[in-house]
């Protein structure tokens, strides 16, 4: 489901049968793979797994990373 800002296309995510799939593209995955160590990623995509608490403030985080940089 795609996240618009001002007609723009922030983010997007899915749910499958084992994680969630944040998808903020690829730059954004790159600019905090640092933080991400933890999670599954491929090019512009983070599996956040339903075993783990959703990092609402990483998400937030790179929402906003995103607002400013796409």
């Amino acid at each position: 489901m795609p996240t618009y800002w001002k007609g723009r296309n922030l983010i997007q995510f899915a749910a499958s049968k084992r994680h969630i799939g944040l998808y903020p593209g690829p730059e954004a995955v790159e600019a905090f793979a640092g933080r991400l160590t933890e999670y599954k990623t491929s090019k512009g995509a983070i599996q956040l797994p339903y075993s783990k608490p959703l990092p609402l403030e990483l998400i937030g985080e790179i929402a906003r990373w995103c607002e400013d940089n796409i």
